[in-house]
């Protein structure tokens, strides 16, 4: 209600503002970025709070009716035109040398800001503004992925430095999302899904209303009705190993007393607009205590996880050797209903099995990261690596992606710190002796390895 009530009000201030500007011709009518970025400048020029959040939605109205070469005209300027002030800059560099101290520091740092970082800010007053800068930054990833050429890095920075600011984990609420939710966050909720597809209504009711089954999200304050990042969550009696008897639509819900682990089996973001600004590992340590107050029997909090990466590797592989014997076998998997053969499948598991523990503890790209992006957010989070799951998922994307495999990732409550520091600092995978004993199979004869 309070929020609403302030929205209402920014925008009354906001329209009487802009109608104010019209009276005086204050507006250019131009709709190219030559014309926003005229109306850019009045805008850091400084006016009265109503016009200046007025102007702040004009340029926000405008960005809208730019095609896409215009579009990347204005984020060009941006880039180029708007960053700190040459002069400015050198004069507080030449005050900090001559005097280091707290005071000419400070005054370097305010200095060295690039005026579209205030511009930014100032385009957050308007009224939804914060999803209209999001949904620009989104804009951004497009251009920048299809022109890898233009120098946009410095523009990008500047809005994720602001958004990391205003998406802090301080603003962020944790919503349980029930079938009684709004059904415009439930239709949310079947559209962003993004690791297992929701079919419909039904297949949604079943995930998030039965007595062992929950789902959770972060909101922000300037976005109600928009989940950041939601997690599904089942409960189950054992770590499971597979992904279709958790979706099944014939299971039977496992009785809460009996319940005694949490599995994390879908972690989906919402807003591309902020990418590479991490909410899940928060979410995922939020959303198991909130788990423990209210099972206090659990035992166990997992994930069930998919490897996306895992095909490409073992197609394209360059830091493992695997001898003719192993890349014949390895062709296999391109065989229709392979997983149905279970001579043939039985020969894949003895090879793939250990070249997946491979790609995770040994395997790493040319800057030395590992391969798997799943494992990075994960492992990343003080997650350890418990099980991989030979065919854990026979849907037509795992199998093309990952052969079927999946795996879980532990999330040992008083572990997390500690594994967090030991992959952050010394690279190391805290991994269960189960999977480490997979590089010391059979299937190692097959392969050409550097020693566990």
């Amino acid at each position: 209600m309070a929020n609403a009530f302030f929205s209402d009000l920014l925008s009354t201030i906001s329209e009487r503002g802009r109608t104010l500007l019209r009276r005086v011709g204050s507006f250019d009518d131009r709709q190219d970025a030559s014309g926003l970025i005229e109306l850019c400048e009045a805008l850091l020029s400084g006016r009265g709070e109503a016009s200046g959040t007025a102007m702040a939605r004009e340029v926000l109205d405008r960005y809208h009716h730019l095609d896409q070469p215009e579009r990347l005209a204005f984020f060009e300027t941006l880039a180029r035109n708007y960053g700190p002030d040459p002069e400015k800059l050198a004069q507080a560099i030449k005050a900090w040398r001559a005097r280091p101290g707290d005071d000419d520091a400070s005054d370097l740092h305010y200095a060295s800001e690039p005026r579209r970082q205030e511009l930014i800010r100032r385009l957050n007053r308007a009224p939804g503004g914060t999803a209209e800068l999001v949904a620009m930054r989104a804009d951004l990833l497009d251009v920048l992925k299809g022109n890898k050429a233009r120098d946009l890095g410095a523009l990008d920075r500047d809005i994720v430095h602001l958004l990391s600011s205003w998406f802090n984990r301080g603003f962020l609420v944790l919503r349980r999302i029930d079938w009684s939710s709004p059904a415009n966050i439930l239709e949310k909720i079947i559209r962003y899904e993004a690791v297992h597809q929701i079919r419909d209504w039904d297949d949604l009711r079943r995930r998030i209303d039965p007595v062992d089954r929950r789902c959770y999200a972060f909101f922000h304050p300037t976005l109600i009705d928009e989940p950041l990042i939601f997690v599904e969550v089942a409960l189950t009696e054992a770590i499971p190993g597979a992904i279709a008897p958790l979706l099944s639509e014939d299971r039977q819900p496992v009785p809460i007393d009996r319940a005694r682990t949490a599995v994390f089996y879908s972690i989906s973001n919402t807003q591309r607009g902020l990418g590479g600004i991490s909410f899940g590992s928060f979410l995922i340590k939020q959303v198991a205590e909130e788990l423990q107050r209210e099972f206090p029997r659990l035992e166990n909090f997992v994930t069930l996880s998919p490897v996306p990466g895992l095909m490409q590797w073992l197609k394209e592989g360059s830091d493992v050797t695997v001898n003719d014997e192993g890349r014949a076998l390895l062709g296999q998997l391109d065989t229709p209903d392979w997983p149905g053969n279970a001579e043939l499948a039985a020969q894949l598991r003895s090879i793939v099995e250990p070249l997946t523990a491979y790609y995770f503890l040994k395997a790493r790209t040319p800057k030395g990261r590992l391969i798997d992006s799943v494992a990075r957010f994960h492992l990343g989070n003080g997650a350890s690596l418990e099980r991989i799951n030979w065919l854990g998922d026979l849907s037509p994307k795992a199998l093309r992606e990952s052969a079927g495999i999946m795996v879980n990732y532990l999330y040992r409550l008083e572990d997390i710190e500690k594994n967090h520091e030991a992959y952050v600092n010394q690279d190391e995978i805290a991994a269960s002796s189960s999977v480490k004993r997979l590089l010391k199979n059979e299937g190692r004869r097959f392969l050409d390895m550097r020693p566990p």
